[in-house]
């Protein structure tokens, strides 16, 4: 399992702290350091079955610099909305956990993390 995380997030170190319980072999990417390449944040929108505008922080002060505010959540703008995330990757929802299975969920939540450890399972 691969976790998107940032460590000065409570969530995402939940999260970890979840999977360390658990058992379950991940490796953590920093997703802050890393940012994701357009094609990897598509593939992962993919994978979550979400589109940008879902998995945006909008309350982010950085998405109003971004113009995401006014920007219409549509498929004709999802590549704008792909182009700021990837530009300011603090706007994506975090921790994300990819599963070997090919499958993904936002570890927001616990039983979001437990999703991804019955799967990793």
């Amino acid at each position: 399992m691969e976790v998107w995380f940032n460590p000065a997030c409570s969530k995402s170190r939940a999260a970890t702290a979840r999977l360390d319980e658990a058992g379950v072999d991940y490796t953590v990417r920093r997703y802050l350091d890393e940012a994701p390449t357009a094609e990897e944040l598509a593939a992962l929108l993919d994978r979550l079955g979400l589109e940008p505008w879902a998995l945006a922080r909008t309350g982010e002060s950085v998405a109003e610099e971004a113009g995401l505010q006014d920007l219409p959540r549509d498929a004709e703008h999802r590549d704008r909305w792909i182009a700021a995330m990837v530009r300011h990757p603090i706007l994506i929802q975090r921790p994300i956990l990819l599963t070997a299975d090919g499958n993904a969920v936002v570890g927001r939540d616990p039983a979001s993390v437990q999703e991804a450890i019955d799967t990793e399972r």
